[in-house]
């Protein structure tokens, strides 16, 4: 069960990814933690209609939670780098 929602998650920021570099040209940081909350949300809904789990508020929690790590790690990766 849980290495689904990592594959919903995955899936739909990919799509999110690449309407954002296809469409908008830069997008200031500060905006990327809506576009997370965002992700998150979709794939929330998403899990809980295809019956991956059966309380929809712990599927959005989690599904948000999970994008907003996500977004962290990645944020530390790139401080690290840059450093």
């Amino acid at each position: 069960m849980e290495i689904t929602y990592v594959i919903i998650i995955a899936i739909i920021a990919y799509i999110f990814g690449a309407i954002t570099k296809i469409f908008i040209d830069s997008i200031p940081n500060k905006y990327i933690p809506i576009q997370n909350v965002a992700i998150g949300i979709i794939s929330g809904l998403i899990c809980y209609f295809l019956g991956i789990e059966p309380n929809i508020v712990q599927a959005l929690v989690l599904c948000i939670v999970a994008c907003m790590g996500a977004g962290g790690i990645a944020d530390l990766i790139n401080i690290k780098n840059k450093e």
